[in-house]
């Protein structure tokens, strides 16, 4: 059994990661850095959980 955190294989970007805002592709959204992993999609030597592993999380953008 591998260890939490540890996967190496690319993140399934169809269902939103754990820092995500929204789903990717929703309208008023946009790819941002992440901020627990600055980017790098790992963490502690680890896949970041908050980006899995991407590096980037989808945020709202603009304001009404």
């Amino acid at each position: 059994m591998k260890a939490p955190g540890s996967d190496t294989r690319p993140a399934d970007r169809s269902r939103p990661a754990p820092g995500d805002e929204a789903p990717p592709g929703t309208p008023g959204t946009g790819e941002d850095i992440c901020p627990e992993c600055d980017g790098t999609g790992r963490r502690d030597g680890r896949r970041c959980e908050n980006c899995a592993g991407t590096g980037k999380i989808i945020r709202g953008i603009g304001g009404a």
